[in-house]
């Protein structure tokens, strides 16, 4: 059985990490399409996406777009499979029989 990985399961970690593996794999959303989807500050934000990025879970890419600098978030295959895994961890307990 999987288990519950404590990085993911912070609230605010968990619908950061639902929302990017909803992506398909070459795809990316900026940081302020997270932060305004999910309802987080800048400040709450970034310091979950560098706690996300420390793991290896995403990857953050910052660019210049019309000369205005520009986050990118994106999953990597480790953050998909620590995802998968951590959800298949949650289906687990709540299919156990009382």
């Amino acid at each position: 059985m999987d288990e519950l990985d404590p990085v993911i399961h912070q609230p605010a970690r968990l619908q950061i990490m639902a929302a990017l593996c909803q992506l398909k794999a070459c795809d990316r959303v900026d940081f302020t399409y997270l932060k305004d989807n999910l309802g987080l500050t800048d400040g709450n934000l970034g310091a979950h996406l560098a706690t996300l990025e420390g793991r290896g879970y995403i990857a953050v890419d910052k660019e210049f777009v019309a000369r205005r600098p520009k986050t990118f978030v994106h999953v990597t295959s480790a953050g998909r499979q620590a995802f998968t895994g951590h959800v298949a961890a949650l289906q687990a307990i709540l299919s156990t029989k009382s």
